[in-house]
């Protein structure tokens, strides 16, 4: 495919990558929920993956698999995030948000978390738009990498949130650290296999295109810097240690994110 077809594909991806960011945000201000933004997320890159998709001429095995593992990725992480926040109103990260952000934060999540978030999801759907784009060819070691890569994180990251779930269910576990399970290996393993899931779609992606598509390298190296310097781990264990005695035994012999050991000594 040439280079206006291609940008005229993610001008579609753009456009519905903020139309949904759009409707996601006025439904929030009737909800008064600006963490609909969390559920929303998956589906907004895994849209962009399926408007790609409705315009390829033809899908082949590559894109057949770039688009089911995007679509099962999406669908498993808004509804995982859909159920664990029903009926407890907006997360409290949205909520300091909201406060930092007074007056008209309604006007201003517009861009601050909404079209913001638009902006990121379609720039982390690079890989799809690549390798949908390009012309089918049969499958080879890099596509099995990949197809392996991706599948492995979309279970590693479901595992560790079921465990997760499963252990928070249990009234006994209220004050207590989750250190059992995947949890025993690394601090995030829902970050860790999400992170998985992009570099495999990004190396699927890679075997369809060659060199064209080494710039949709800026996908995964995006999520993975969301995920470990922005909205993950560093958000969230801003002053957990501070707050969580227990935690801070946790962080000194679990590693942050890449499954390891446990261990004595110092935070990785």
């Amino acid at each position: 495919m040439n280079a206006s077809a291609t940008v005229t594909w993610a001008l579609y991806g753009l456009a519905w990558a903020l139309s949904a960011s759009v409707a996601t945000w006025l439904v929030s201000l009737a909800r008064k929920d600006a963490s609909l933004a969390d559920r929303a997320w998956p589906v907004l890159i895994a849209g962009c993956g399926a408007v790609y998709g409705a315009l390829a001429p033809s899908l082949g095995a590559r894109g057949i698999a770039l688009l089911l593992l995007s679509g099962i990725w999406g669908l498993r992480l808004c509804a995982y995030i859909t159920a664990r926040n029903w009926g407890h109103g907006e997360d409290h990260r949205y909520r300091a948000m909201r406060e930092r952000n007074r007056p008209n934060f309604a006007v201003k999540s517009l861009y601050l978390v909404f079209g913001l978030q638009g902006v990121l999801a379609w720039i982390v759907s690079a890989p799809l738009l690549a390798g949908l784009a390009a012309s089918p060819h049969p499958l080879g070691t890099i596509d099995a990498i990949g197809i392996a890569l991706a599948g492995f994180g979309i279970v590693f990251e479901a595992v560790g949130d079921a465990q997760m779930a499963r252990f928070k269910s249990d009234p006994a576990h209220a004050e207590q650290v989750m250190d059992r399970g995947l949890w025993r290996f690394t601090r995030h393993p829902n970050y860790f296999g999400e992170a998985c899931v992009w570099w495999g779609l990004w190396l699927l992606a890679l075997a369809g295109t060659g060199w064209a598509g080494v710039w949709t390298i800026v996908s995964p190296a995006l999520m993975t810097v969301l995920l470990l310097r922005v909205s993950g781990v560093a958000l969230l264990e801003k002053d957990i240690a501070e707050r969580r005695p227990a935690y801070r035994e946790y962080m000194l012999r679990t590693n942050a994110f890449i499954p390891g050991p446990q261990r004595t000594g110092g935070p990785r």
